[in-house]
């Protein structure tokens, strides 16, 4: 059946701000969605609250709304634009869907004629309702949990009595496993049960009995309207039910999988699918599987986009939001090519020759006191993924992409020696139970013991021992007497140049030349091309290797490195994706081959349609090195990447690698806080009184001179890490002790904290010669609550005339004294209507994204352009759209530790944000947050 040419104009909702549970996947999938739609001629209207993302930019859709997700925003819509015909909600993960099925149930579809696709209600409400969903399963004969569901607290009490302990709370309707909890005792039900039908948006729970420890498999399904079925992706997780799938360690394809239990999975699926109603477009199935007897349990089915498919997409290549808006809008799998291969049919079973590894990133040290032990309900905030020829290569290479100052797994010499607690550690699994599994192996702990306590498949933990093993043969040579046979092994393995080193007992650049330059072990580049090289692909998405064949040929074209912002965590998030995609696509327009590197499975960044050349590695030294060196680019942006790239500087200047734009003595000088202090003195800009520390002594001796409160902040981190205000010498002691515990030799700052100050920040794009402010934002809340967790007003609502050309004048300042190419952030402090300088920034900020949106106007473009040498300010004829005002509104993810307190401080703990828009300040929305500036005021 072809497009259905009745569509002229489909409405897609967004998944709003990054909270735990929904991040910048479905940015991904949204983007995708809206350019597949408008490749048929469709036009596009989307409407999405969160500013930082790609999906809501111009780029994406014709027409695109900043508002909040809810009813009257839809209906606002839908009056501005009558020819909407059809709404596709399958993209914006389960915001999206609720908001749908609040829409269909007000009525507001019927009305305005719009009819939902890509999934109908009777198929999300089934998927969702854990009742039906049972019913259903029973009929078609898919085993489920014996279980039933609880509308009341009674009900849940006379369940629980029937089945027994253990068992499985689960929530209906809710994001990322909210509401679910493992029950173990009985005296802990009451109180779990209450917190389920609470999290329920319908007051309703699956109670059911508790299958921990069976293994979890997925299946990421695309169907078509005419029930045509493919899998596009098996993935495994290799941590056991118990385990959030977003919380789980996963592995694409299944590797423990027998072909007759994956072969009855399949049919599962495939019934279940059948099952749930009139749906086309991508689904994922999630089974449980006995380890005893292969018994196979549906656990449940997502209709729509999720996760695992932005996972699956970039696992195989397979594009599954691109194909399944395709899918929407009437086309079946067969009409449609795959677009890896430009020849090939998109009904085609994807087929890999390597293996993918997803470790999901936590940031628990932002949120103290929280429960960091792992369960239903989702807690992590990021992910990355690594892919090698084998399980240990793809491993290690997603371990050193998680940037928690490990070089791999294991053999960097921070192993956990302690028995009691590693034997916790294996039986209650938390962030880093993976690394202690390798402890625990090293320690010599019995295998049997390991596998009892984390009932983790036998097979991967062989894998993990067996890197053992491979470090004991090392540690028998020196860097001179290593064999080349070993040495080749260990790279096939995965092990940095920095393990290795450990082992051998010697420097990282000494392994490097020994076996790049005298034994020639370089890595080669393989294509990630759906097919297992059966076919000839077309587009350039590559992984390491050590091998024979480099698929990877460079061109003789002049090109250009953008370093991505790896995996999303508290403090650097989805903003920065936002601006390596700019970054790309303005080098595009100036002419330059782009080589985009990063290993997010969720961003728009590692699309590969996005840039000439993706090459999906950890943003970690030793991989962009041999990147660099295949490629010759002309040089490297690093500051659109966050700390993630800029951090990278410094190598790459000591290499002699050009950075694009801004130079590492600049960047680095912003850093060390320091020698910036000195730049503001000499340029008579006013900074709050200061001094830098390195230990506790110095830092009680300082203290008599500055005078407490003290700000004190560690030098070169994102996100406020390890900032706080103290106000005596007992707290400055505590805290410079455990700064300098997490972040060894770091240079401290002490500020004289200007309590009670006005906070405001301004981003500015500067060409070395001439400076373009492109927004000055107030914060609502007072100095001394981190400005990604402040509210923030652009223009600002208060700050009279005579501040505000301080704010200018010091920016301007600042900008050309750093000899700043490309854009700078710089915060500010104002006490009694004087401006302090705290910190500049000569990089992509978190509030770019922000105001570019506010303003409509793409300053990243204008950046990168600057950056590369090919505009300067003046070229620009810059056009703001200047109306009302614009609050940047920070989200936060505290349901999801309920012991935390809901405090803010110098450290930044909120994981998304939201735009509002105010035509004036007499706005209730304006006037409630004002009223509120201090409530969560912490230190």
């Amino acid at each position: 059946m072809p497009k259905d040419t009745s569509i002229k104009h489909v409405l897609l909702i967004g998944s709003g701000p990054i909270v735990i549970g929904q991040a910048c996947e479905f940015d991904y999938s949204g983007s995708q969605a809206a350019r597949s739609l408008r490749e048929e001629g469709i036009k596009v209207t989307l409407i999405n609250s969160n500013p930082a993302t790609i999906m809501t930019d111009p780029v994406t859709a014709d027409h695109v709304y900043l508002l909040p997700l809810e009813k009257k925003s839809i209906v606002k819509i839908l009056q501005e634009h009558p020819d909407i015909d059809a709404v596709l909600p399958t993209m914006g993960g389960q915001t999206a869907l609720n908001l749908a099925i609040d829409c269909d149930k007000a009525g507001i579809w019927k009305k305005f004629g719009v009819r939902m696709i890509g999934v109908d209600i009777d198929a999300i409400d089934t998927a969702e309702n854990r009742e039906k969903f049972k019913a259903l399963m029973e009929k078609i004969g898919v085993g489920v949990c014996k279980g039933d569901t609880a509308t009341s607290f009674l009900q849940g009490k006379e369940i629980a009595q029937e089945i027994g302990f253990p068992l499985i709370i689960r929530a209906s309707y809710t994001l990322g496993g909210a509401g679910g909890a493992f029950v173990e005792k009985a005296e802990d039900f009451e109180k779990l049960l209450m917190a389920g039908l609470q999290a329920s948006p319908v007051h309703e729970v699956l109670i059911e009995q508790s299958i921990l420890g069976w293994k979890e498999y997925e299946l990421e399904v695309m169907r078509d309207n005419l029930g045509n079925m493919i899998v596009i992706c098996s993935i495994e997780n290799f941590d056991p039910m118990g385990v959030h799938t977003g919380d789980s360690i996963t592995v694409a394809p299944a590797m423990t999988l027998p072909d007759t239990v994956y072969q009855k999975m399949r049919n599962y699926a495939i019934k279940m699918m059948n099952s749930i109603g009139n749906f086309a477009g991508g689904c994922n199935v999630q089974f449980a599987v006995s380890p005893d007897n292969s018994q196979i349990i549906g656990i449940e089915i997502n209709p729509r986009v999720s996760r695992s498919s932005a996972l699956a997409s970039k696992a195989t290549g397979y594009p599954i939001a691109k194909v399944a808006a395709k899918l929407a809008i009437g086309y079946n799998l067969d009409e449609l090519t795959n677009s890896i291969t430009g020849t090939t049919s998109a009904f085609f079973e994807p087929s890999i020759d390597y293996v993918i590894v997803k470790i999901p990133r936590w940031n628990f040290d932002k949120f103290k006191g929280s429960d960091r032990r792992l369960g239903l309900s989702m807690k992590a905030v990021g992910e990355v993924m690594g892919i090698g020829r084998n399980f240990q290569e793809a491993l290690q290479k997603a371990c050193q992409s998680l940037e928690i100052k490990r070089n791999g797994l294991g053999a960097d010499g921070k192993e956990l020696k302690n028995q009691e607690q590693l034997l916790y550690s294996l039986a209650n699994p938390s962030w880093n139970r993976l690394f202690h599994v390798y402890d625990a192996f090293k320690l010599g702990i019995s295998f049997r013991t390991i596998h009892d306590l984390t009932k983790i498949d036998k097979w991967f933990l062989k894998q993990i021992e067996e890197l053992i093993h491979v470090e004991a043969e090392i540690e028998k040579y020196n860097i001179d007497t290593i064999p080349r046979e070993l040495m080749d092994m260990a790279k096939k393995k995965g092990y940095a140049d920095r393990q290795i080193a450990h082992l051998l007992g010697c420097l990282e650049s000494e392994v490097f030349n020994k076996r790049y330059h005298e034994m020639g072990i370089k890595r080669v580049y393989k294509l990630v091309d759906t097919c297992a090289a059966e076919f000839e692909a077309k587009t350039p998405y590559y992984y390491s290797t050590f091998g024979e064949e480099n698929e990877s040929q460079p061109s003789n074209k002049k090109k250009v490195v953008v370093l991505g912002s790896g995996p999303n965590r508290v403090g650097q998030g989805i903003e920065f994706d936002y601006s390596c995609v700019h970054g790309v696509l303005a080098a595009k327009e100036c002419g330059y081959e782009t080589i985009m590197i990063n290993c997010n499975p969720e961003t728009v960044s590692t699309d590969p349609d996005i840039s000439d050349k993706l090459y999906f590695e950890p943003v970690f030294w030793e991989h962009i090195y041999e990147i660099i060196l295949q490629e010759k680019p002309l040089g490297v942006i690093v500051q659109l990447g966050g700390q993630t790239a800029l951090k990278l500087a410094e190598k790459m200047d000591k290499y002699g690698i050009p950075i694009i734009g801004t130079s590492f003595e600049a960047l680095d000088l912003a850093e060390d806080r320091g020698r910036f202090s000195t730049l503001l003195k000499e340029n008579d800009v006013p900074y709050p009184e200061f001094g830098t520390i390195h230990n506790t002594d110095e830092a009680l001796e300082l203290c008599k001179t500055i005078g407490f409160p003290l700000l004190v902040r560690p030098s070169y981190v994102l996100g406020g890490q390890g900032m706080k205000i103290v106000i005596n010498e007992k707290e400055l002691e505590e805290h410079v002790v455990n700064v300098l515990k997490d972040i060894p030799n770091n240079e401290i700052l002490l500020d004289h904290f200007l309590e009670g100050a006005i906070e405001a920040e301004a981003d500015a794009i500067c060409d070395g010669e001439n400076v373009y402010i492109i927004g000055i934002m107030q914060h609502i809340e007072p100095a001394g609550i981190h400005s990604g967790d402040s509210y923030a007003v652009l223009p600002p609502y208060n700050l009279g005339d005579y501040v505000m050309r301080q704010i200018e004048t010091y920016t301007h300042k600042i900008a050309l004294a750093l000899k700043t190419v490309g854009l700078i952030n710089i915060q500010f402090a104002i006490k009694n209507d004087k401006v302090y300088v705290i910190e500049a920034n000569p990089r992509a900020s978190r509030t770019v994204p922000f105001i570019c949106k506010a303003y409509q106007e793409p300053y990243v473009n204008y950046a990168t352009k600057v950056m590369l040498g090919e505009k300067k300010v003046t070229d620009f004829e810059f056009k703001p759209v200047k109306k009302g005002y614009a609050i940047k509104e920070p989200v936060f993810s505290f349901h999801k530790f309920p012991n935390v307190n809901k405090e803010l401080g110098p450290e930044m703990k909120s994981t998304g944000e939201a735009i509002y828009f105010i035509d004036d300040l007499m706005d209730d929305y304006f006037m409630k947050i004002y009223a509120e500036r201090n409530l969560y005021l912490s230190r």
